[in-house]
């Protein structure tokens, strides 16, 4: 069902972008990355289809939401937007314009953000999660230079955790992270270093359902994971150096068919998920 969900969000964004004609520059890019990083209470892919609905959107949320969140209702008439939604074709939201009720935060769009300012606890809870699905993550002692990487364990070095081993028919991963940086500098380099890995630079792994991209340029491979890490650690409060990284790459020379956004989206998705970051839109109690 998953490959087949895959496929029909695929051809979907696909099509949108045929249709639309988006995102075809890269600064149209890079704006869509800062929308999907403003919308943090939805999964990156449905942020995207939020913004091909109604570009000025500044926040949505689902009538429970509304209703037991922020004690405001649906005004009469109000067009609803749609999202993908598990088990279900389509899920209805609406714009914070097309609701009426209680003053709202002064920050609406920060009301479901799930970290702060990252501390070295939170980056041992992560690395604590990624252990689990065979991701090893090691804190060395680097010069400031290098941040980290990540790598496949070659099969003469194997040091697999055995709840790993009983889930992974394949070598697991091992991330390296720079332990003089401050945790939030971690927090972004391992944001970086999964995307390598859940936008398949690494190859194919069926059990974390990542597919083979390793036939990519070394600049793509790069920007592709800035794009998602951009996403990631902006979506969690977290600044990382990708700001000035992608304003530099993203001008209006880069077009839309050089990454693959549908990739770049999901990836993201995959990361929130498995590091448990966000908390998204819900539909019912």
């Amino acid at each position: 069902m998953d490959d087949l969900n895959n496929k029909d969000e695929r051809s979907l964004l696909t099509q949108l972008l045929d249709d639309s004609k988006l995102y075809k520059k890269g600064k149209n890019f890079k704006e869509l990355l800062d929308f999907v990083n403003s919308l943090s209470n939805f999964a990156p892919f449905n942020v995207f289809l939020l913004h091909i609905q109604k570009p000025g959107l500044m926040f949505a949320a689902s009538e429970h939401d509304w209703k037991n969140r922020f004690n405001r209702t649906i005004k009469e008439g109000a067009r609803p937007l749609l999202i993908l939604w598990p088990f279900a074709p389509v899920a209805l939201v609406y714009d914070v314009k097309d609701t009426e009720g209680d003053d709202l935060p002064v920050d609406v769009a920060q009301a479901f953000r799930a970290t702060g300012g990252l501390t070295a606890e939170r980056i041992q809870a992560f690395i604590n999660m990624l252990i689990k699905l065979g991701i090893d993550t090691k804190l060395i002692e680097y010069g400031d230079g290098h941040a980290g990487h990540i790598q496949q364990r070659p099969e003469h070095d194997l040091k697999i955790n055995k709840q790993s081993v009983q889930a992974k028919e394949k070598p697991d991963y091992l991330i390296r992270l720079n332990k003089n940086h401050d945790p939030n500098v971690q927090f972004a380099t391992l944001g970086h270093e999964l995307a390598h890995l859940y936008l398949g630079h690494l190859g194919a792994d069926k059990f974390l359902k990542i597919p083979d991209r390793q036939k990519k340029t070394h600049e793509t491979m790069e920007l592709e994971a800035e794009s998602v890490c951009y996403i990631v650690c902006h979506r969690n409060n977290v600044k990382p150096n990708s700001e000035a990284y992608l304003t530099d790459f993203v001008g209006d020379k880069l077009q839309a068919d050089d990454m693959d956004l549908y990739a770049l989206l999901k990836a993201a998705g995959q990361i929130e998920t498995i590091l448990d970051l966000v908390e998204h839109t819900s539909f019912k109690d």
